[in-house]
């Protein structure tokens, strides 16, 4: 997906109430469908290596359209990392990747030093109507990794651990948390989970990880007795058993790992160095091959802003 231009640091400001620190609720934003964008935010930039969070949808499409489908566009610095609720998607890439997204996948695709990309809805989900709904999510790669050569790799839902207990279910994308290990391979500690839990059940949360913040997909959750509101992201203060508890059925995610430092943020870009992003957007702007190489089948490109 596409980011806003900005250039973003980390500012993390003060206690709001209890064990979060932060609140921030999402801005609509309409990229060829309308997605509500949580980070970054004025409020806080990253939380761990995430840099950019969208939740979208839930969303229809016209038949016989191209209506939301992302267009061939570049990234560097960053893994994307998609999650779908419902519907699909199919991504394709430059190194010759083609992949269809279901729900309870997740797709992993880490740019290095330069990856071209789209994702489009698949023509038996636009013709049947039915709605996606989904997790767009960047992480930032490490600083010796930035500029590596490009990746992809996906895990079926039929991999991911799931947690069950009475009341709740979790399905853990990334990282380690609840007694278990997901196999998705990250390049640095990074925490990253999908749960629903009814009414009036709770759950703890340990601080495993130097940075969390929980975001309520649908309903209302409290966390020490404090209410997140859907679209709401809490960022968690660093201390254990902080009490995850459903005033209503609620879907929620939990994400979070250990910081990275600085990051700037233009367009799909990310990097910790301004001269990197630089060299990206006039390679994208002259159609430069040898950083960002043509996808096999597709004829679009989306222009640098």
């Amino acid at each position: 997906m596409i980011s806003e231009v900005v250039v973003s640091e980390q500012v993390i400001e003060g206690v709001v109430m209890g064990s979060i620190v932060q609140v921030v609720t999402g801005v609509e934003k309409n990229i060829g469908f309308i997605v509500r964008r949580i980070l970054p935010s004025a409020k806080i930039r990253m939380v761990g290596p995430f840099v950019f969070f969208d939740h979208m949808g839930p969303a229809s499409f016209l038949k016989d359209t191209t209506e939301g489908d992302v267009r061939p566009h570049p990234h560097i610095g960053l893994a994307t990392v998609t999650f779908l609720f419902s519907g699909a998607m199919v991504h394709r890439d430059h190194l010759g990747h083609v992949q269809r997204i279901t729900p309870g996948d997740v797709n992993w695709m880490s740019s290095g030093r330069g990856i071209v990309h789209s994702e489009r809805i698949p023509e038996d989900i636009r013709q049947q109507q039915q709605a996606v709904q989904g997790l767009q999510m960047w992480v930032a790669l490490p600083q010796d990794q930035e500029a590596d050569a490009p990746g992809f790799w996906h895990y079926p839902a039929s991999v991911i651990p799931v947690i069950q207990a009475a009341g709740y279910t979790i399905q853990l994308l990334a990282g380690s948390a609840f007694g278990k290990t997901s196999p998705v391979a990250t390049h640095s500690p990074t925490l990253y989970a999908v749960g629903t839990i009814r009414a009036g059940q709770s759950l703890i949360l340990d601080a495993t990880y130097s940075e969390r913040a929980v975001y309520t997909v649908k309903g209302n959750i409290a966390l020490n007795g404090t209410t997140l509101h859907q679209g709401e992201l809490g960022v968690l203060a660093a201390e254990d058993g902080i009490v995850l508890y459903a005033e209503e059925d609620s879907t929620f995610m939990l994400l979070g790992g250990e910081p990275l430092g600085q990051r700037y943020v233009w367009w799909n870009f990310v990097s910790t160095d301004k001269e990197t992003i630089e060299h990206a957007k006039l390679a994208w702007e002259n159609d430069d091959t040898s950083l960002f190489p043509p996808i096999a089948g597709e004829v679009e490109r989306i222009p640098l802003p």
